[in-house]
């Protein structure tokens, strides 16, 4: 029979369990063992194998075993007997099948443990899979996992099985050995941890990470019995670890230190885990909940059963010592700045419960002593170090006494031997129990002023220690929180008067650096806790608490306390800027004299207030009774709002049946209640207030915003009531009255204001008929008494200048979507109505109307009502006309007629006809123009066809043929196209407008294609009409299109700044979106001279060498899209003339000489624009090939290209900067070391021919300004490249001096070109990329240099205009990526290093090579800027002076 085969299950009629128990029956006694046992042996050799054996072994101990109740001696009898019979039973079984086999009976009982092992522990690999995984057992496995190990140890006592073997199996099956296995094994004595600590080489590895996943693991809230256990398997394993780590023995051998060594560090692992949970503040609350449970197992409790208390003791000292050292990163500096943070009550839970359990079995005296051992000998972590500090005082009440001790030997010990580490401890350790409060320990001004306030004090014994002090307290002045510098400037430390000098020093800088901290000493309170941390308490609410300090202390004592009477003297500022007008506020006085009375009385007496500040207190305390007195006559005890709501409607009562002297009345008291409410101050100037309008979030209480809506529904329901018999101007005065009411307080009307814009703007959806006919007359008598109303900046601000109320709560009103235009038009009807029907004649009517609100009618009715687009000229409209204002209210309050009704209405009246004659109340097209551009496409209440022809009978009809001075072109179109491309360009530049703000995305979804397809329509207009004019030279759309920029940046360009930079490239951008919108062909003007077409260039050159070389990025390259735009006009303009190959080549010949930037920008994308140009030169000129000037580009990029290849192909007869151009164009990101690129430079040599040199040095220049845009914008593979590159052709033209002038711009040569190719701030910065590449270079080459002529000159040049550009900060730093790779040196850096250089080759340079005029040039130049080198140049001059030697 084979091993498997024995452990298969078989079938019997009876199992071992029922005979086992059958035989209990007869209780036999112990005699009878023997007899019982081998009866047992038979029949087990019959049938039975062994897994069923031992899986029936533990259902009888499960099942039958615990059911027994015939008293507990019996039951220990039966179940030491069953023990023992299992045991042998098992063993002979095993025994004999370990013959039958040939095999150790151990490696047969070990695969039969195993086996009924991984059979128990199935059941949880198959809940893992569908619950979340286990960590532990369960109840039922965990019973037969103990019936399991009971038999294993029976067999074990037996000699039938060898517990090495078995662990050494187990762990072949087990990657991560359970850590309850672990301990069922060491409890039930098979297997102890210890030997498995010292015999698995990677237990490291897995019981860390065993210990972090049950710590980690939650059991399910039933089962408590698993909680108890896996809190007794991580304290079993605790103490087995500590046991072996920290035991001392007095010769350990080599294998015991290895093992203490291995127990440390799984120890250690486990605390940083716990730690870096803490430091890292990981929310995870399994992570938390693992930390927790490992934390409680440093009790004393639970390791102290199986370890010694010395034991104990070194593993709490050194687990206590590497949570003090656990990652020092922060300086003493750190620690100064933010120890405010690390107070008890902010550490983190884990971490004070950690200091806890490490401090229990120490006495503080103890901790201490280890603490400032730590802290001489150790790198320290300084939060985790105060927070230890701060749960010792708080813990333990005898902390503080022992603190002070501690804190007494450090400055004993800073101040005799000056060590400064014993003095910045002490002085950490004082201020972090000053933190935790007076309870806890005496703050910190009390220690300073204990510590250093007397002449006993630690430094008062010499001059060196005082120095040593103040010295010490300079050094932290950058670091200190301010209220550790208050306390040093008002609790100063003890000086002798002869050294009072060294104070005051310190003193000014403490109130230096207070001043940058924006504190102020003058405003600290008298009793106020400077050291404490928390928020700054505010100078008023301060000087508050001062005064009820000091009226308490004058009440229990009698007396005027010292430090008021110091603060008299000493602190008078204060004292009398603080302290008496918060003392002296005026109050209704008691009857009966009380203590804050008798403590002013106090202060007169002894001289301390000013007669005439007692006298207006007096005064005001009177005012205040009476007015109290007037108050509780009034309106009694009620609650104001209830009052004002009262009021209120008492006066909607009035308005319908009442007098005006009523009204009057009941006003007057609505305004005292609401001066109640809204505590202002009436009499000031209201009229020059400028209120702040919060557009995003308006800054009104909660009880302001009851208030102001009471108001406003009142009002509202007042203008019905009164409109129901009686039309506005048959009305009492009551709406005037009402509201100029409410402009006598500022408050108040910041409050209304601000729901008026939240109404308007954000809830407008909420608003009925009846809330927008009274907002809107609201609006109105706002409107109307403006003189006496208050200005309101908007904010953010929409516009700069503070503006009416009324202007700005129109701006709330938008007209972007189709709803938003039918709530607007709706309020500006019910207003303008409002308005006209309030006043008979226009004069007056012009007072009531908002012209703000008129102007979104203008807008607004033509756009929603498209009868209404005829002029007022038309007849059947004039004739409509009508006069009488009855129809006009009548209209608006009928709720049966429609918007569109009483607007249609409106717009026939005559008055509001009459308004549009009026300056202020015109609609502009600039401002028609801004209200289209904000109108969103999508949710626009017209569809596309007739968005288009309202948008053309507006251009076309209404503004075209309008007069300027009424807002309109005056029949000009060019007048017309200028308004839409100012238009165009505002909207697109306007991105910090209101709605650019909502719409996050400038332009995005509104009507700008609408608008830029009626700018097409109309340059396509003008440019038919141009061609059909007669006369030859005319100005055509191209250069009135330029005249508009131009115009445009004349007005940006108004400072030199990089504001003003960066609004011009901002310009230039939008300006080439909308260019690309427009014909390429307008841009080139074609002329008709004597019969003959021409083109002329001129504008378009003026144009990209003034403006468009500007916007290049990068820098001397124009986009690719604006290129192919210029040149698609060129070729589409052509065609106009005779002869279009001729033009083509004679304009592209100007462009060659005339305009580098877009020669340089057409080679650098030709690639691209090729197809693109000659598709469409066949299609203009039927064609095959381009013009012979644009099919020389390509002639020279075949000709580059073959140099690249190392073909060397014949020159083609181009200019040099094309060739220059294409070379770079080809060769740009090739290596420079490529033998191809070597040949080219070699073919191409200065001496051969002066076509190859003008070749290589517009080369340079190329590559120069690529090296340039690299110090700029660095990066690594293009800095590389660039610097390769011109270092080659350096080494080529070092010996000619034409390299030179492409760095002398102000110089006329054949290279001025290159002053076009980019822009001017781009070119002063050409010194910057000389000096860097001349640093670059070998000693051999820069010798080579030196001797060529004029190149000192132009260094010396270079470097000045360098250092003028770096002291004027036009050099900017490198970014940190960079500086990190080492790519640029740093401009400083430059600078010094070419200095250098520049003074050893004058020294070394004959005096040949520079003239004594140079040299007299030079030394002026730079005798303010370096007059270091201005002497180096004076040497030179005067070789035979005694000068220095500058080497």
């Amino acid at each position: 029979m084979s091993l498997s085969a024995t452990c298969e299950s078989v079938s019997q009629k009876r199992t071992l369990s029922s005979l086992l128990a059958g035989r209990e029956l007869k209780r036999p006694k112990l005699t009878d063992a023997q007899r019982l046992q081998e009866a047992a042996i038979q029949l087990l050799e019959q049938q039975q194998n062994i897994c069923s054996l031992f899986r029936e072994v533990g259902q009888s101990e499960t099942c039958n075993l615990s059911s027994h109740q015939d008293g507990e001696k019996n039951q220990v009898a039966s179940e030491g007997l069953l023990s023992t019979i299992t045991g042998s039973l098992l063993a002979s079984e095993l025994r004999r099948q370990a013959v039958q086999l040939g095999v150790p009976v151990a490696v047969l009982s070990v695969k039969t443990v195993l086996e009924r092992l991984k059979e128990i522990t199935e059941e949880t690999s198959e809940r893992e899979e569908e619950e979340t995984k286990r960590e532990m057992l369960t109840s039922s496995q965990r019973v037969q996992l103990c019936v399991l190990l009971e038999s294993s140890r029976e067999l074990l006592s037996q000699g039938a099985i060898c517990p090495k073997l078995l662990w050494q199996e187990y762990m072949r099956d087990q990657r991560l050995p359970k850590l309850e296995m672990v301990y069922y094994l060491h409890s039930y004595n098979i297997l102890n941890l210890k030997y498995i600590l010292e015999s698995d080489e990677e237990v490291r590895s897995w019981l860390v990470s065993q210990l972090r996943l049950l710590c980690g693991w939650r059991p399910p809230q039933e089962e408590e019995e698993t909680k108890q256990l896996q809190q007794k398997v991580l304290s079993s394993v605790v103490g087995v670890l500590v046991g072996a780590g920290f035991e001392l023995r007095r010769d350990p051998a080599a294998a015991d230190r290895r093992l203490s060594r291995l127990c440390c560090s799984i120890l250690d692992d486990l605390l940083f885990w716990v730690l870096d949970i803490v430091d890292e503040s990981l929310m995870l609350e399994s992570a938390e909940a693992g930390a927790e449970l490992w934390i409680q197992i440093f009790d004393a409790s639970l390791c102290g059963v199986s370890v010694s208390a010395d034991c104990l003791q070194r593993f709490f000292k050194h687990s206590l010592t590497q949570t003090l050292t656990y990652k020092p990163r922060l300086k003493v500096s750190d620690a100064i700045t933010l120890q405010n943070e690390w107070t008890f009550a902010k550490a983190s839970r884990l971490l004070t419960s950690l200091f806890r359990q490490l401090a229990v079995v120490f006495s503080v005296e103890q901790l201490l002593r280890h603490l400032q051992q730590v802290l001489e000998t150790h790198e320290v972590n300084w939060k985790h170090v105060l927070c230890f500090l701060s749960t010792l005082l708080v813990y333990y009440q005898c902390a503080q006494p022992s603190l002070k001790e501690l804190l007494s030997r450090l400055l004993n010990s800073a101040f005799e031997g000056y060590d400064l580490e014993n003095l910045i401890t002490a002085f950490l350790l004082a201020r972090q129990g000053g933190l935790e409060g007076p309870g806890i320990f005496p703050s910190y001004s009390d220690w300073f002023k204990m510590s250093f306030g007397g002449g006993s004090s630690y430094h008062a014994s010499s001059k060196k220690s005082l120095v040593f002090l103040l010295k010490f307290l300079s050094d932290l002045v950058p670091f200190e929180p301010p209220q550790y510098l208050k306390v040093h400037i008002l609790h100063p430390p003890y000086v002798p008067v002869k050294h009072r000098s060294l104070l005051m020093e310190y003193v000014s800088l403490a109130k230096t650096r207070l001043a940058d901290l924006k504190e102020s000493v003058e405003d600290m309170g008298l009793y106020e806790d400077v050291s404490a941390a928390g928020t700054s308490v505010q100078p008023q609410c301060q000087a508050a608490q001062d005064v009820d300090k000091a009226v308490s202390l004058f009440e229990s004592t009698g007396r005027i306390s010292a430090t008021v009477m110091e603060a008299s003297i000493f602190r008078r500022p204060y004292f009398l800027t603080r302290f008496l007008p918060a003392l002296l506020t005026p109050r209704v006085l008691p009857v009966k004299v009380d203590a804050r009375m008798s403590f002013i009385e106090a202060l007169k007496k002894a001289d301390k207030i000013p007669a005439a500040q007692y006298s207006s207190y007096m005064e005001s305390c009177q005012k205040q009774r009476q007015q109290n007195m007037n108050a509780t006559c009034s309106d009694g005890n009620d609650d104001p709002l209830e009052v004002l709501k009262v009021q209120l409607q008492e006066f909607a009562e009035l308005v319908v049946d009442g007098n005006d002297g009523d009204m009057s009345a009941q006003l007057s008291r609505i305004s005292h209640t609401l001066s109640v409410i809204f505590p202002g101050r009436p009499d000031d100037p209201i009229g020059q207030k400028v209120i702040s309008l919060h557009t995003d979030a308006p800054p009104s209480s909660e009880l302001h915003v009851k208030v102001v809506n009471m108001i406003l529904r009142n009002f509202c329901q007042c203008l019905l009531n009164s409109s129901k018999s009686n039309p506005p101007n048959k009305q009492s005065p009551w709406a005037s009255r009402f509201v100029s009411a409410l402009l006598g307080n500022t408050q108040l009307l910041s409050s209304l204001i601000h729901r008026l814009w939240d109404l308007l703007h954000n809830q407008w959806l909420s608003l009925n008929a009846a809330h927008i006919l009274g907002l809107a007359a609201f609006l109105v008598h706002l409107y109307s008494l403006v003189s006496r109303g208050p200005l309101v900046q908007l904010v953010l601000p929409i516009r700069l200048e503070p503006v009416p109320a009324e202007e700005a709560l129109s701006l709330a009103l938008s007209c972007s979507t189709h709803a938003n235009m039918l709530f607007c038009a709706r309020l500006c009807v019910a207003a303008v109505c409002y308005g006209i029907c309030r006043e008979d004649s226009l004069p007056q009517q012009q007072d009531c109307i908002p012209h703000s609100l008129y102007k979104k009618l203008l807008y607004l009715i033509p756009r929603l009502l498209p009868e209404a687009r005829g002029t007022v000229a038309d007849a059947g409209l004039s004739e409509q006309l009508e006069e009488k204002q009855t129809g006009l209210w009548s209209s608006i309050t009928d709720s049966n007629n429609t918007w569109r009704k009483t607007a249609w209405h409106l717009w026939r009246n005559a008055a509001f006809q009459q308004l549009r004659q009026i300056p202020q109340y015109q609609l502009l097209f600039s401002e028609w123009l801004a209200n289209e551009l904000r109108v969103l496409r999508s949710e626009d209440a017209l569809p596309d066809a007739e968005r288009q022809e309202y948008q053309q009978w507006a251009c076309m009809e209404l503004y075209l043929t309008r007069p300027e001075k009424q807002g309109g072109c005056g029949g000009d179109m060019k007048n017309l196209c200028s308004h839409l491309l100012n238009a165009i360009m505002d909207q697109q530049l306007s991105w910090q407008s209101l709605e650019a703000q909502q719409h996050r995305v400038p332009g995005r979804g509104t009507c700008l294609p609408d608008i830029l397809s009626r700018l097409q329509e109309l340059v396509y207009e003008m440019d038919m009409m141009e061609r059909s004019g007669s006369h030859g030279s005319r100005a055509g759309v191209g250069d009135f299109l330029f005249e508009v920029l131009f115009q445009r940046c004349s007005s940006t360009v108004t400072s030199q700044s990089i504001s003003t930079d960066v609004s011009l490239q901002r310009l230039l951008h939008t300006w080439n979106r909308v260019l690309l919108a427009l014909p390429a062909v307008l841009l080139i003007k074609v002329n008709t001279d004597g019969g003959g077409t021409t083109l002329s260039c001129n504008r378009l050159i003026e144009h990209i060498n003034q403006h468009q070389r500007k916007a290049c990025s990068p820098a001397g390259v124009l986009s690719c899209k604006i290129t192919a735009h210029f040149l698609r006009g060129l070729l589409g303009a052509s065609v106009r003339c005779g002869q279009p190959t001729y033009e083509v080549n004679k304009a592209w010949s100007q462009i060659s000489v005339q305009c580098p930037v877009l020669l340089i920008s057409t080679v650098h994308w030709w690639q691209r624009l090729r197809p693109v140009l000659l598709s469409l030169w066949r299609r203009l000129c039927d064609e095959q090939t381009l013009p012979e000037q644009l099919q020389l580009l390509t002639e020279c990029q075949h000709w580059a290209c073959s140099l690249e290849k190392g073909q060397l192909l014949q020159m083609p007869p181009a200019a040099a900067l094309l060739l220059a151009a294409s070379l770079h164009r080809v060769w740009r990101g090739c290596e420079a070391n490529k033998p191809s690129f070597k040949a080219a430079l070699n073919f191409l040599r200065p001496d051969r021919d002066s076509k190859y040199r003008q070749v290589l040095v517009f080369l340079l220049f190329l590559c120069v300004n690529d090296h340039l845009t690299t110090l700029l914008y660095p990066q690594e593979r293009s800095y590389e490249e660039g610097r390769a590159l011109c270092t080659e052709l350096l080494a080529v033209l070092m010996d000619s001096p034409d390299w030179l002038l492409i760095f002398k711009s102000s110089e006329q040569s054949i290279y001025q070109s290159v002053t076009m190719v980019t822009s001017d701030d781009f070119t002063k910065l050409m010194p910057w990329a000389f000096c860097s590449l001349l640093l670059l270079q070998s000693a051999e080459l820069l010798q080579r240099a030196v001797r060529c002529p004029g190149f000192l000159h132009t260094a010396i040049v270079c470097y000045l205009s360098m250092l003028q550009l770096f002291l004027e900060g036009n050099t900017q730093s490198l970014d940190t990526e960079s500086s990190k790779k080492q790519l640029v040196a740093e401009p400083s850096h430059i600078l010094g290093r070419t200095k250098q250089f520049l003074l050893r080759a004058i020294s070394q340079t004959p005096l040949t090579l520079l003239s004594s005029g140079q040299l007299r040039q030079l030394e002026s130049l730079s005798a303010e800027l370096d007059p270091e080198l201005a002497a180096a140049l004076s040497v030179q001059l005067e070789p035979s002076s005694p000068e220095m030697d500058f080497l």
